[in-house]
């Protein structure tokens, strides 16, 4: 038997808060030190197709007689619209959302060398992981006396080794047991 090529998923950002708020309601699947995990098996929410401008109810790059399709697809549906129905098969997705709050990390650019991480840390396990919304949450902020500087290699490396962990923990299908 011939292995098919192995498919790389796509990894959606979380972009509306109200999906943050839908995910961060759920209980943590899994914690380390600094970061908790939450999940929710589901899509992102649609937006609702009201625009302010009505000047603006048409796509430039949009032919006149299309149906409403938006420019970018993906797969056989727009971006977002994706739902599960009963005739339809489940979808296969992976949307990412990154909580680094300005609290646990002053420093912008420390603020974005960890959503970084966060997003390697995930795109390299998304494969084995349940399809849905996913959340990482930086729980505690780094101890500034240890890594002083704010983009330091050693900060990076200790970040993705424990959101590597942490990950690992959510595929086996484990939770850390966190309230």
């Amino acid at each position: 038997m011939v292995a098919g090529p192995s498919v790389t998923p796509v990894v959606g950002r979380l972009v509306r808060s109200i999906d943050f708020e839908r995910v961060l309601r759920t209980r943590r699947r899994a914690e380390s030190p600094h970061f908790a995990i939450h999940h929710v098996s589901s899509a992102p929410t649609v937006r609702e197709s009201g625009r302010k401008n009505a000047s603006m109810s048409q796509l430039s790059t949009e032919r006149a007689d299309s149906p409403g399709v938006a420019v970018e697809q993906y797969g056989d549906s727009p971006l977002g619209t994706r739902v599960a129905s009963a005739s339809a098969p489940p979808f296969r997705d992976f949307w990412l959302g990154a909580v680094v709050p300005k609290r646990h990390a002053r420093r912008a650019v420390t603020r974005s060398l960890l959503k970084r991480q966060i997003r390697a840390a995930f795109s390299a396990r998304a494969s084995s992981l349940k399809a849905g919304l996913w959340v990482v949450r930086l729980r505690t902020g780094f101890d500034r006396a240890t890594y002083p500087s704010a983009a330091s290699e050693a900060l990076k490396q200790v970040a993705r080794t424990e959101l590597e962990a942490l990950l690992a923990r959510c595929s086996d299908g484990r939770s850390s047991g966190a309230a």
